[in-house]
């Protein structure tokens, strides 16, 4: 048996006990999960096909790690104009156990059960959200430039607040360069984190 997903967006063809390395998810390492969106389903032979969806069935699988992919590069020229930018980029990926492949009508309060327990981290996400507002850090994801990935990096090495950002010198710059995948001084420069921070630190 095996089914084809809709996980991210993205299609997947699943097997019992095979992996796939899914888009990155928010759930934690060892942790179940259940995907519902099953466009097509082959049960020994027997094909069906979704319209949009395969009504009763569920894929669960296991979360196993987080990971990132090799580093891309990304470099723009414009010739006689004096323009170059270079970009690094490591896509982050789950690899994903896939346990079983089950007919969900079967069990109704799991899913029931799964739904409060989505409500639940959500209750729990918003919750982190409001203590890390009160814990005086800045939001840095208002840094054109700088996104959720980007915020926890910069975190992890001491930059939390506007001020910070706005007094950042060409060395440490360079540091974060060397500390962050993907972030290199030019685009710091180009993107005009400090001007950015000044203006935000200031309202």
């Amino acid at each position: 048996m095996y089914a084809i997903v809709d996980i991210a967006g993205k299609q997947f063809k699943v097997e019992k006990n095979k992996f796939i390395y899914a888009p990155l998810l928010q759930e934690e390492k060892d942790a179940s999960v259940e995907f519902d969106n099953i466009l097509l389903l082959d049960d020994g032979g027997k094909v069906q096909v979704g319209a949009p969806a395969v009504k009763g069935f569920k894929v669960t699988a296991k979360v196993l790690e987080h990971l990132k992919g090799d580093k891309v590069i990304v470099f723009k020229k414009k010739r006689r104009k004096g323009y170059k930018k270079k970009n690094g980029h490591r896509q982050e990926f789950t690899k994903l156990l896939i346990e079983d492949i089950t007919d969900g009508t079967a069990k109704k309060s799991t899913t029931k059960e799964s739904k409060s327990t989505t409500k639940k981290t959500t209750s729990k996400e918003s919750a982190a959200s409001k203590k890390t507002a009160s814990t005086g850090k800045d939001d840095l994801t208002k840094i054109k430039g700088i996104g959720e990935v980007y915020q926890k990096e910069l975190n992890k090495i001491g930059y939390t607040s506007y001020q910070q950002i706005a007094s950042l010198s060409k060395s440490d710059m360079e540091k974060i360069a060397d500390a962050v995948d993907g972030v290199t001084a030019e685009t710091i420069e180009s993107e005009e984190w400090v001007k950015q921070a000044k203006a935000l630190d200031k309202k």
